[in-house]
């Protein structure tokens, strides 16, 4: 088993049916498997709570939650309080066996009415409602009793998704059960590290039931969590004759008059992630901001000015503060015939949404979910409730590397998708994206394919806003990151060996 892969519930099902035709394990031994992991959470997490209430919903889902309910009667020091809220009579095949096996060993259940009354009291709720094939909105009671679990304020463990989650998307489908932890089985959810899905899962363990390594050698996943091992022996390690040509040149263009600030942070960011030399291209001459010396500045005001630095640059930056006027006009008319590394963000990405010019094949796209909707044609609230969907069309559409920002960041080539399980809501702040169009076009710049540029930048940009974040809390600031890339690798125990 691959601890980056990442699945779908189909993914999920089919592994389920190969380690029970094919190798010849029990559905119901699997079912048994998943309550004592669900058990051993409870004596590890939360060793102290005395009142466990469990609540069963009526698939293999709630099977698992009478499993666990069976294991902890009987436990010193733990009493165990059962709702059924699907009865017990209509239950089928292994969810009614392990409803037996919990009435045989000397469990009660409560009806689905007792609910509100046995909310009061618990030290730990359990979530086993709905299991990873929900697709529909949460409605009637089952929608109340999570948004009770949900006020209550007490610790919830989710069991395999928290119900009311997709787990292909990670969007909450009306309302979902919000977890201090969730424990899902076989195969990692791929809608828990997105969209809505970190904030409902809480902390994710999987727990792979013993399942055997051929199994998902037959069911490949699609998505990966990504891995930065591969790539980061490249990034820190330079030949001791290197010099700044060959330390990558990267050309900015951007800021017009009100937002120069952008191109100035991108650029800052490229020099801090490597960029031997970087020149960044404005609207008007800089005005009121500090800026490193070491940046390189024009001021560019017409298309053959913006012309005239691209053969001497190994990637291209479009879009931080370029705006939508005569300067933007001017800077997008040089992709007309440009054919080397290229990033496109911000006012870059609105004007390909407006058709004011044509997406070179190959460049890498870094749309917010907004800015993806435009992209798409489609609203804001279409990206987010299905964000592999999205990322994986955008990439179809403009034959482009995309990164669609947000919880979750997930990065495509139209074939494969990783997910970056990493950052801090310290990050919503005004230029962020500017700062990570910086360090991915300094990556372009240093040789990195479109891909691995994209994939290793917004990793690396999500690792130093989290550490940064440590010390400056929600008052981080996107100028703030530029200078924490290179600690945040030491901080991960990469040394740069410089």
């Amino acid at each position: 088993m691959s601890h980056s892969a990442l699945y779908s519930a189909e993914d999920c099902r089919e592994l389920d049916r190969i380690a029970i035709e094919v190798f010849g394990i029990g559905s119901y031994d699997l079912m048994c498997r998943a309550g004592r992991r669900l058990c051993d959470a409870v004596l590890l997490r939360w060793p102290q709570a005395a009142q466990i209430t469990v609540f069963c919903g009526g698939g293999n889902n709630g099977g698992d939650g009478y499993v666990l309910g069976r294991l902890l009667l009987g436990l010193p020091g733990k009493q165990v309080r059962l709702v059924a809220m699907v009865p017990v009579a209509k239950l089928h095949g292994d969810a009614a066996r392990a409803a037996q096996d919990y009435l045989a060993a000397g469990g009660e259940v409560s009806p689905a009415s007792d609910w509100p009354a046995l909310l009061s009291g618990s030290d730990l709720l359990v979530d086993a409602l709905f299991g990873s094939g929900l697709s529909r909105p949460v409605e009637g009671v089952m929608a109340e009793l999570i948004e009770a679990m949900n006020a209550s304020a007490l610790p919830v463990l989710a069991v395999d998704v928290p119900s009311g989650l997709a787990a292909d998307t990670g969007a909450a489908l009306g309302v979902a059960v919000r977890a201090a932890l969730t424990v899902t089985f076989i195969g990692d959810k791929r809608g828990l590290y997105t969209g809505d899905g970190p904030d409902c899962a809480g902390q994710v363990h999987l727990a792979g039931l013993d399942v055997p390594a051929p199994v998902y050698a037959r069911r490949p996943a699609a998505v990966h969590r990504f891995s930065p091992s591969v790539l980061l022996p490249r990034l820190i390690h330079r030949p001791q004759a290197s010099h700044k040509g060959s330390a990558g040149r990267l050309l900015v263009l951007g800021g017009d008059a009100r937002m120069q600030g952008a191109a100035v942070l991108a650029g800052t960011a490229a020099l801090r992630a490597g960029a031997g030399l970087v020149r960044v291209a404005l609207g008007q001459p800089l005005r009121g901001l500090a800026a490193p010396p070491d940046l390189m500045f024009e001021t560019v005001s017409d298309t053959a000015g913006a012309a005239g630095w691209l053969p001497g640059a190994d990637a291209l930056v479009i879009g931080p503060g370029l705006g939508g006027g005569e300067h933007a006009a001017n800077m997008l008319e040089v992709l007309k015939d440009y054919r080397g590394r290229l990033l496109l963000d911000a006012d870059a990405l609105n004007a390909l949404a407006e058709k004011r010019y044509a997406c070179p094949a190959g460049a890498v796209l870094t749309p917010h979910p907004a800015e993806a909707a435009r992209l798409l044609g489609c609203s804001t609230a279409q990206v987010q409730a299905d964000r592999f969907a999205a990322v994986t069309e955008l990439a179809r559409v403009y034959q482009s590397v995309v990164l669609l920002k947000g919880v979750g960041t997930l990065v495509s080539d139209g074939q494969q998708i990783r997910l970056i399980d990493r950052g801090s809501p310290a990050m919503a702040v005004a230029g962020m994206g500017d700062v990570l169009s910086g360090v991915i076009g300094a990556l372009l710049a240093q040789g990195f394919g479109a891909f691995d540029a994209a994939c290793l930048g917004a990793w690396w940009h999500a690792s130093a806003a989290t550490w940064a974040a440590a010390a400056q809390g929600f008052g981080l600031m996107a100028r703030d990151l530029p200078d924490a890339l290179w600690p945040a690798l030491a901080g991960e125990g990469v040394n740069a060996g410089i």
